[in-house]
Protein backbone atom coordinates (compact mmCIF):
# COMPACT_ATOMS: atom_id res chain seq x y z
CA UNK A 1 0.00 0.00 0.00
CA UNK A 2 1.38 3.40 -1.20
CA UNK A 3 2.29 5.95 1.94
CA UNK A 4 0.18 8.97 1.64
CA UNK A 5 0.83 12.40 2.17
CA UNK A 6 -0.84 15.71 3.21
CA UNK A 7 0.15 19.42 2.19
CA UNK A 8 -1.34 22.69 4.29
CA UNK A 9 -0.28 26.03 2.10
CA UNK A 10 -0.19 28.97 3.59
CA UNK A 11 0.49 32.07 2.03
CA UNK A 12 0.91 33.63 -1.82
CA UNK A 13 0.06 32.09 -5.59
CA UNK A 14 4.11 31.22 -5.19
CA UNK A 15 3.37 29.36 -2.34
CA UNK A 16 0.36 27.28 -3.67
CA UNK A 17 2.74 26.66 -6.52
CA UNK A 18 5.58 25.02 -4.75
CA UNK A 19 2.94 22.74 -3.15
CA UNK A 20 2.11 21.50 -6.43
CA UNK A 21 5.62 21.06 -7.05
CA UNK A 22 6.20 19.33 -4.44
CA UNK A 23 2.85 17.60 -4.56
CA UNK A 24 4.50 15.89 -7.71
CA UNK A 25 7.56 15.36 -6.28
CA UNK A 26 6.01 12.97 -3.74
CA UNK A 27 4.03 11.43 -5.93
CA UNK A 28 6.84 10.33 -8.27
CA UNK A 29 8.51 9.13 -5.12
CA UNK A 30 5.47 7.25 -4.64
CA UNK A 31 2.90 8.89 -2.04
CA UNK A 32 -0.49 9.09 -2.66
CA UNK A 33 -2.31 12.28 -1.61
CA UNK A 34 -4.62 12.11 1.47
CA UNK A 35 -6.93 15.40 2.80
CA UNK A 36 -6.76 13.71 6.77
CA UNK A 37 -3.59 14.47 8.46
CA UNK A 38 -4.50 11.46 10.67
CA UNK A 39 -3.81 9.44 7.88
CA UNK A 40 -1.09 10.87 6.60
CA UNK A 41 2.52 9.33 6.76
CA UNK A 42 3.93 12.69 5.73
CA UNK A 43 2.40 16.15 6.74
CA UNK A 44 4.49 19.09 4.82
CA UNK A 45 3.26 22.63 6.31
CA UNK A 46 4.60 25.46 3.78
CA UNK A 47 4.65 28.14 5.42
CA UNK A 48 4.87 32.11 4.67
CA UNK A 49 6.66 35.09 6.18
CA UNK A 50 5.40 37.78 4.50
CA UNK A 51 2.12 39.01 6.98
CA UNK A 52 2.54 38.97 11.01
CA UNK A 53 1.57 36.10 13.16
CA UNK A 54 3.10 33.75 10.21
CA UNK A 55 5.26 31.90 12.82
CA UNK A 56 2.78 32.02 15.65
CA UNK A 57 0.24 29.75 12.77
CA UNK A 58 3.37 27.38 12.27
CA UNK A 59 4.14 26.41 16.03
CA UNK A 60 0.37 26.32 16.79
CA UNK A 61 0.27 23.54 13.89
CA UNK A 62 3.11 21.95 15.19
CA UNK A 63 1.27 21.31 18.39
CA UNK A 64 -1.64 20.20 16.75
CA UNK A 65 0.21 17.45 14.79
CA UNK A 66 2.08 16.52 18.49
CA UNK A 67 -1.69 16.27 19.86
CA UNK A 68 -2.73 14.40 16.70
CA UNK A 69 0.16 11.49 17.48
CA UNK A 70 -1.10 11.85 21.53
CA UNK A 71 -3.82 11.12 20.95
CA UNK A 72 -3.90 8.80 17.84
CA UNK A 73 -0.78 6.60 18.41
CA UNK A 74 -0.13 8.12 14.56
CA UNK A 75 3.01 10.21 14.01
CA UNK A 76 3.95 11.05 10.40
CA UNK A 77 6.98 12.88 9.26
CA UNK A 78 6.47 16.29 10.04
CA UNK A 79 8.51 18.36 7.22
CA UNK A 80 8.15 22.01 6.96
CA UNK A 81 8.90 24.66 3.89
CA UNK A 82 8.72 28.07 2.51
CA UNK A 83 9.85 31.14 4.23
CA UNK A 84 9.17 30.08 7.41
CA UNK A 85 11.10 27.32 7.27
CA UNK A 86 13.85 29.86 5.95
CA UNK A 87 13.98 32.35 8.03
CA UNK A 88 13.98 30.30 11.31
CA UNK A 89 15.59 27.14 10.40
CA UNK A 90 17.20 24.96 13.67
CA UNK A 91 14.83 27.50 15.64
CA UNK A 92 11.49 25.46 14.81
CA UNK A 93 13.65 22.40 16.33
CA UNK A 94 14.11 24.26 19.57
CA UNK A 95 10.81 25.98 20.10
CA UNK A 96 8.80 22.86 18.83
CA UNK A 97 11.06 19.59 20.01
CA UNK A 98 9.99 16.63 18.92
CA UNK A 99 7.90 17.22 16.37
CA UNK A 100 9.27 18.46 13.10
CA UNK A 101 11.28 15.79 11.17
CA UNK A 102 12.42 18.04 8.10
CA UNK A 103 13.23 21.55 7.47
CA UNK A 104 13.44 22.41 3.68
CA UNK A 105 14.58 26.16 2.58
CA UNK A 106 12.79 27.94 -0.43
CA UNK A 107 15.28 27.10 -2.76
CA UNK A 108 16.19 23.39 -1.59
CA UNK A 109 12.42 22.02 -2.46
CA UNK A 110 13.42 19.45 -4.90
CA UNK A 111 15.50 17.96 -2.15
CA UNK A 112 12.05 17.27 -0.43
CA UNK A 113 11.88 13.53 -0.67
CA UNK A 114 15.43 12.84 -0.31
CA UNK A 115 15.29 14.70 3.25
CA UNK A 116 12.29 12.78 4.00
CA UNK A 117 14.28 9.76 3.43
CA UNK A 118 16.89 10.69 5.29
CA UNK A 119 15.19 11.45 8.61
CA UNK A 120 14.11 7.98 8.10
CA UNK A 121 17.06 6.77 7.79
CA UNK A 122 18.31 8.45 10.83
CA UNK A 123 16.29 8.96 12.99
CA UNK A 124 17.06 12.61 13.12
CA UNK A 125 16.15 15.53 11.66
CA UNK A 126 17.03 16.38 8.04
CA UNK A 127 17.59 20.03 7.23
CA UNK A 128 18.60 21.82 3.74
CA UNK A 129 18.64 25.74 3.66
CA UNK A 130 20.75 26.15 1.36
CA UNK A 131 20.73 28.56 -1.89
CA UNK A 132 20.68 26.58 -5.31
CA UNK A 133 20.62 29.17 -8.45
CA UNK A 134 19.83 26.51 -10.60
CA UNK A 135 15.79 27.18 -11.07
CA UNK A 136 14.76 24.62 -13.59
CA UNK A 137 12.11 22.20 -12.92
CA UNK A 138 11.42 19.44 -14.56
CA UNK A 139 8.66 18.96 -16.90
CA UNK A 140 5.37 17.30 -16.10
CA UNK A 141 6.07 16.53 -12.22
CA UNK A 142 4.35 19.71 -11.20
CA UNK A 143 1.00 18.14 -9.69
CA UNK A 144 -1.58 20.31 -10.71
CA UNK A 145 -5.47 20.27 -8.89
CA UNK A 146 -6.71 22.92 -11.27
CA UNK A 147 -8.13 22.20 -14.92
CA UNK A 148 -8.64 25.36 -16.14
CA UNK A 149 -5.53 27.90 -15.22
CA UNK A 150 -2.28 27.02 -14.51
CA UNK A 151 0.69 28.85 -12.47
CA UNK A 152 4.75 29.24 -14.29
CA UNK A 153 7.18 30.37 -12.21
CA UNK A 154 9.24 33.29 -14.03
CA UNK A 155 11.33 34.83 -11.46
CA UNK A 156 13.04 33.61 -7.88
CA UNK A 157 13.92 35.98 -5.46
CA UNK A 158 14.00 39.71 -5.38
CA UNK A 159 16.77 42.42 -5.40
CA UNK A 160 14.73 45.25 -4.65
CA UNK A 161 14.57 45.08 -0.39
CA UNK A 162 11.89 47.02 0.17
CA UNK A 163 12.53 47.69 3.76
CA UNK A 164 8.89 46.17 5.18
CA UNK A 165 9.42 43.13 2.71
CA UNK A 166 11.22 39.92 4.15
CA UNK A 167 11.44 38.11 0.64
CA UNK A 168 14.91 38.92 -0.36
CA UNK A 169 16.10 37.38 2.88
CA UNK A 170 13.71 34.29 2.72
CA UNK A 171 13.76 33.60 -1.15
CA UNK A 172 17.22 34.79 -2.37
CA UNK A 173 18.32 37.12 -4.75
CA UNK A 174 16.91 37.75 -8.43
CA UNK A 175 17.09 33.90 -10.41
CA UNK A 176 15.61 34.28 -13.93
CA UNK A 177 14.01 31.05 -15.36
CA UNK A 178 14.87 30.25 -19.07
CA UNK A 179 12.86 31.09 -21.74
CA UNK A 180 12.94 27.71 -22.88
CA UNK A 181 11.83 26.13 -19.80
CA UNK A 182 9.19 28.66 -19.59
CA UNK A 183 7.39 28.18 -22.90
CA UNK A 184 7.60 24.46 -22.21
CA UNK A 185 5.93 24.37 -19.35
CA UNK A 186 3.29 26.86 -20.73
CA UNK A 187 2.70 24.28 -23.94
CA UNK A 188 1.96 21.65 -21.37
CA UNK A 189 -0.55 23.54 -19.52
CA UNK A 190 -2.10 23.93 -23.05
CA UNK A 191 -1.81 20.23 -24.02
CA UNK A 192 -3.32 19.20 -20.67
CA UNK A 193 -6.76 21.27 -21.47
CA UNK A 194 -6.16 24.75 -19.63
CA UNK A 195 -7.01 27.82 -20.79
CA UNK A 196 -5.25 30.42 -18.44
CA UNK A 197 -1.40 30.79 -17.93
CA UNK A 198 -0.64 32.74 -14.38
CA UNK A 199 3.34 33.95 -14.40
CA UNK A 200 4.69 34.43 -11.01
CA UNK A 201 7.61 36.84 -9.97
CA UNK A 202 8.43 39.24 -7.18
CA UNK A 203 8.68 41.66 -10.13
CA UNK A 204 8.16 40.02 -13.93
CA UNK A 205 8.10 42.71 -15.18
CA UNK A 206 11.81 42.91 -14.27
CA UNK A 207 12.40 39.44 -16.37
CA UNK A 208 15.20 38.98 -18.90
CA UNK A 209 15.44 35.49 -20.52
CA UNK A 210 19.27 33.78 -19.37
CA UNK A 211 18.93 32.04 -22.36
CA UNK A 212 18.03 34.89 -24.79
CA UNK A 213 19.23 38.31 -23.48
CA UNK A 214 17.36 39.92 -26.11
CA UNK A 215 13.76 38.34 -24.92
CA UNK A 216 12.46 40.54 -21.74
CA UNK A 217 8.96 40.16 -19.94
CA UNK A 218 7.57 41.61 -23.33
CA UNK A 219 8.93 39.29 -25.15
CA UNK A 220 8.13 36.47 -23.41
CA UNK A 221 4.33 37.81 -23.46
CA UNK A 222 5.03 38.02 -27.14
CA UNK A 223 5.99 34.64 -27.16
CA UNK A 224 3.46 33.01 -24.76
CA UNK A 225 1.08 34.61 -26.28
CA UNK A 226 1.77 32.62 -29.63
CA UNK A 227 0.97 29.13 -27.91
CA UNK A 228 -1.90 27.52 -29.15
CA UNK A 229 -4.81 26.47 -26.86
CA UNK A 230 -3.95 29.21 -24.15
CA UNK A 231 -6.69 32.00 -23.82
CA UNK A 232 -5.78 34.08 -21.41
CA UNK A 233 -2.33 35.44 -19.57
CA UNK A 234 -2.26 36.79 -16.73
CA UNK A 235 0.85 37.82 -13.85
CA UNK A 236 2.02 38.70 -10.76
CA UNK A 237 3.14 41.42 -9.85
CA UNK A 238 4.97 43.60 -11.99
CA UNK A 239 6.60 46.56 -10.15
CA UNK A 240 5.95 50.37 -10.85
CA UNK A 241 9.48 51.03 -11.10
CA UNK A 242 9.66 49.08 -14.23
CA UNK A 243 7.14 49.92 -16.49
CA UNK A 244 7.58 51.06 -20.13
CA UNK A 245 5.62 51.93 -23.10
CA UNK A 246 6.86 49.06 -25.18
CA UNK A 247 4.81 46.85 -22.13
CA UNK A 248 2.11 48.69 -22.94
CA UNK A 249 1.73 49.04 -26.30
CA UNK A 250 1.58 44.79 -25.85
CA UNK A 251 -1.29 44.59 -23.41
CA UNK A 252 -2.84 46.67 -25.51
CA UNK A 253 -2.11 44.76 -29.18
CA UNK A 254 -2.20 41.16 -27.37
CA UNK A 255 -5.44 40.12 -26.90
CA UNK A 256 -4.35 37.33 -24.28
CA UNK A 257 -3.47 39.64 -21.81
CA UNK A 258 -5.55 40.01 -19.54
CA UNK A 259 -6.70 43.46 -18.51
CA UNK A 260 -6.10 43.40 -15.02
CA UNK A 261 -2.69 44.64 -13.29
CA UNK A 262 -1.82 44.07 -10.22
CA UNK A 263 0.26 47.88 -9.04
CA UNK A 264 1.32 47.43 -5.94
CA UNK A 265 1.52 50.93 -3.86
CA UNK A 266 1.82 50.14 -0.20
CA UNK A 267 1.10 53.81 0.87
CA UNK A 268 -0.19 56.87 -0.35
CA UNK A 269 1.93 59.13 1.24
CA UNK A 270 5.03 60.11 -0.70
CA UNK A 271 7.09 60.42 2.59
CA UNK A 272 5.70 56.83 3.71
CA UNK A 273 7.36 55.70 0.38
CA UNK A 274 10.69 57.22 0.66
CA UNK A 275 10.79 55.22 4.43
CA UNK A 276 9.92 52.16 2.99
CA UNK A 277 12.87 52.32 -0.25
CA UNK A 278 10.14 51.86 -2.71
CA UNK A 279 11.85 54.27 -4.71
CA UNK A 280 8.59 55.91 -6.55
CA UNK A 281 6.61 59.02 -5.42
CA UNK A 282 2.73 59.18 -4.89
CA UNK A 283 2.91 61.48 -8.08
CA UNK A 284 5.09 59.55 -10.17
CA UNK A 285 2.75 56.60 -9.16
CA UNK A 286 -0.58 58.57 -10.27
CA UNK A 287 1.73 59.52 -13.74
CA UNK A 288 2.15 55.96 -14.35
CA UNK A 289 -1.67 55.11 -13.55
CA UNK A 290 -2.76 57.64 -16.43
CA UNK A 291 -0.26 56.56 -18.52
CA UNK A 292 -1.37 52.75 -18.21
CA UNK A 293 -5.31 53.94 -18.84
CA UNK A 294 -4.48 55.83 -21.38
CA UNK A 295 -3.13 53.15 -23.64
CA UNK A 296 -5.28 50.87 -21.55
CA UNK A 297 -8.96 52.49 -20.93
CA UNK A 298 -10.71 48.83 -20.17
CA UNK A 299 -7.94 48.02 -17.33
CA UNK A 300 -8.86 47.33 -13.97
CA UNK A 301 -6.37 47.96 -11.28
CA UNK A 302 -5.26 46.55 -8.29
CA UNK A 303 -2.86 46.80 -5.58
CA UNK A 304 -1.36 45.82 -1.86
CA UNK A 305 -1.65 49.07 0.78
CA UNK A 306 0.24 48.57 4.08
CA UNK A 307 -1.13 50.96 7.25
CA UNK A 308 0.40 52.12 10.26
CA UNK A 309 3.61 52.01 8.67
CA UNK A 310 6.47 53.28 11.14
CA UNK A 311 6.46 57.16 11.75
CA UNK A 312 2.71 57.06 9.19
CA UNK A 313 1.08 60.31 10.41
CA UNK A 314 -2.74 61.11 9.82
CA UNK A 315 -1.66 63.33 7.44
CA UNK A 316 0.30 60.31 5.59
CA UNK A 317 -3.03 57.64 6.47
CA UNK A 318 -4.91 60.73 4.03
CA UNK A 319 -3.03 60.83 1.52
CA UNK A 320 -3.43 56.88 1.35
CA UNK A 321 -7.57 57.04 1.22
CA UNK A 322 -7.60 59.95 -1.03
CA UNK A 323 -5.15 58.23 -3.58
CA UNK A 324 -7.50 55.30 -3.03
CA UNK A 325 -10.11 57.64 -4.13
CA UNK A 326 -8.37 59.11 -7.50
CA UNK A 327 -7.05 55.82 -8.66
CA UNK A 328 -10.28 53.40 -8.25
CA UNK A 329 -8.53 50.29 -7.55
CA UNK A 330 -11.29 46.93 -8.20
CA UNK A 331 -9.35 45.25 -5.42
CA UNK A 332 -6.95 45.93 -2.81
CA UNK A 333 -4.89 43.92 -0.61
CA UNK A 334 -4.45 45.64 2.65
CA UNK A 335 -2.22 44.89 6.44
CA UNK A 336 -1.38 45.94 9.43
CA UNK A 337 2.53 47.12 9.47
CA UNK A 338 4.19 43.94 11.80
CA UNK A 339 8.05 44.30 11.52
CA UNK A 340 9.52 40.87 9.57
CA UNK A 341 12.67 39.21 10.53
CA UNK A 342 15.91 40.86 9.26
CA UNK A 343 14.40 43.20 7.32
CA UNK A 344 15.80 47.51 7.39
CA UNK A 345 12.60 48.48 9.05
CA UNK A 346 12.52 45.87 11.43
CA UNK A 347 16.38 46.94 12.11
CA UNK A 348 16.14 50.77 11.91
CA UNK A 349 12.73 51.67 12.44
CA UNK A 350 10.63 52.00 15.48
CA UNK A 351 7.26 50.48 15.10
CA UNK A 352 5.65 53.58 16.58
CA UNK A 353 2.06 53.43 15.45
CA UNK A 354 -0.17 51.83 18.19
CA UNK A 355 -1.82 48.63 17.24
CA UNK A 356 -5.34 50.55 17.99
CA UNK A 357 -4.61 53.54 15.55
CA UNK A 358 -3.63 50.39 12.67
CA UNK A 359 -6.76 48.73 12.94
CA UNK A 360 -8.61 52.20 12.84
CA UNK A 361 -6.66 52.98 9.84
CA UNK A 362 -7.22 49.22 8.18
CA UNK A 363 -10.79 49.45 9.23
CA UNK A 364 -11.40 52.98 7.51
CA UNK A 365 -9.18 51.69 4.49
CA UNK A 366 -11.20 48.78 4.24
CA UNK A 367 -14.32 50.42 4.56
CA UNK A 368 -13.67 53.08 1.35
CA UNK A 369 -12.14 50.32 -1.00
CA UNK A 370 -15.27 48.62 -0.38
CA UNK A 371 -17.26 51.60 -1.19
CA UNK A 372 -15.04 51.69 -4.15
CA UNK A 373 -15.48 48.39 -5.37
CA UNK A 374 -19.61 48.48 -4.99
CA UNK A 375 -19.73 51.58 -7.13
CA UNK A 376 -17.07 49.95 -10.11
CA UNK A 377 -19.09 46.60 -9.90
CA UNK A 378 -22.72 48.00 -9.97
CA UNK A 379 -21.10 49.77 -13.69
CA UNK A 380 -21.41 45.87 -14.75
CA UNK A 381 -25.15 45.97 -14.10
CA UNK A 382 -27.02 45.28 -17.68
CA UNK A 383 -23.83 44.60 -19.72
CA UNK A 384 -22.35 41.54 -20.89
CA UNK A 385 -19.05 40.47 -20.30
CA UNK A 386 -17.16 37.56 -21.38
CA UNK A 387 -16.16 35.10 -18.15
CA UNK A 388 -14.00 32.27 -18.20
CA UNK A 389 -15.77 29.66 -15.81
CA UNK A 390 -12.92 27.93 -13.58
CA UNK A 391 -15.19 26.31 -10.88
CA UNK A 392 -18.06 25.42 -9.17
CA UNK A 393 -19.53 28.31 -6.05
CA UNK A 394 -18.55 27.67 -3.13
CA UNK A 395 -21.37 29.19 -2.03
CA UNK A 396 -24.46 27.60 -4.04
CA UNK A 397 -24.23 23.91 -5.64
CA UNK A 398 -26.24 25.12 -8.63
CA UNK A 399 -23.85 27.94 -9.43
CA UNK A 400 -20.45 28.58 -10.89
CA UNK A 401 -17.77 31.15 -10.92
CA UNK A 402 -15.31 32.87 -13.20
CA UNK A 403 -13.74 35.82 -14.01
CA UNK A 404 -13.86 38.62 -16.51
CA UNK A 405 -10.60 39.73 -18.53
CA UNK A 406 -10.21 42.53 -15.38
CA UNK A 407 -10.10 39.73 -13.02
CA UNK A 408 -13.98 40.49 -11.40
CA UNK A 409 -15.58 37.25 -10.19
CA UNK A 410 -18.48 36.34 -11.43
CA UNK A 411 -21.32 34.17 -10.20
CA UNK A 412 -23.56 32.04 -12.74
CA UNK A 413 -26.03 29.31 -12.75
CA UNK A 414 -25.24 26.45 -14.94
CA UNK A 415 -24.14 22.79 -15.28
CA UNK A 416 -20.42 21.69 -14.29
CA UNK A 417 -19.98 20.82 -17.82
CA UNK A 418 -19.33 24.84 -18.29
CA UNK A 419 -16.28 24.88 -16.35
CA UNK A 420 -13.19 25.72 -18.95
CA UNK A 421 -15.68 27.48 -21.25
CA UNK A 422 -15.57 31.37 -22.27
CA UNK A 423 -18.99 32.31 -21.93
CA UNK A 424 -20.76 35.51 -22.84
CA UNK A 425 -22.64 36.70 -19.28
CA UNK A 426 -25.37 39.76 -18.52
CA UNK A 427 -24.43 41.09 -15.28
CA UNK A 428 -28.08 41.47 -13.29
CA UNK A 429 -26.77 42.34 -9.57
CA UNK A 430 -23.53 43.08 -7.92
CA UNK A 431 -21.95 43.26 -4.68
CA UNK A 432 -18.40 44.60 -3.50
CA UNK A 433 -16.87 41.49 -4.40
CA UNK A 434 -18.20 39.79 -7.38
CA UNK A 435 -21.19 40.23 -9.66
CA UNK A 436 -24.13 37.66 -10.39
CA UNK A 437 -25.47 37.40 -14.08
CA UNK A 438 -26.77 34.79 -16.56
CA UNK A 439 -25.27 32.95 -19.35
CA UNK A 440 -26.50 34.20 -22.93
CA UNK A 441 -25.08 31.15 -24.84
CA UNK A 442 -27.23 28.37 -26.18
CA UNK A 443 -24.92 25.26 -25.69
CA UNK A 444 -26.07 21.99 -27.42
CA UNK A 445 -27.41 19.31 -25.55
CA UNK A 446 -24.49 17.14 -25.09
CA UNK A 447 -23.20 19.96 -23.01
CA UNK A 448 -26.07 19.42 -20.97
CA UNK A 449 -26.84 23.34 -20.82
CA UNK A 450 -30.48 24.74 -20.84
CA UNK A 451 -31.18 28.13 -22.84
CA UNK A 452 -30.82 31.04 -20.52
Amino acid sequence: MARKYLIETFGCQMNVHDSERMAGLLEQAGFESTDDAGDADVVVINTCSVRERAEGQLYTRLGELRQLAKDGGRRPIVAVAGCVAQQEGETILRRAPGVTDVIVGTQAIRRLPVLIEQAEAQAAPAIDLNPYDDVTWPLGVTRRDDPVKGYVTIIEGCNEFCSFCVVPYTRGHERMRPRTDILAEVRELAATGRKEVQLLGQIVNHYEAPDEPSCDFTGLLEAIHDVDGIERIRFASPHPRHFDDRFLAAMARLPKICRHLHLPVQSGSTRVLQAMRRRYTRESYLDLVARIRASLPEVALSTDMIVGFPGETDEDFGETLSLTDAVGYHSMFSFKYSPRPNTLAEKRLADDVSEEEKTRRIVALQARQRDVQMRLNARLVGRTVDVLVDAASRRRETELSGRTTQNVVVNLPGPNAWIGRTLRVRVERAGPHSVWGRSTAVFDSEAAAPRL
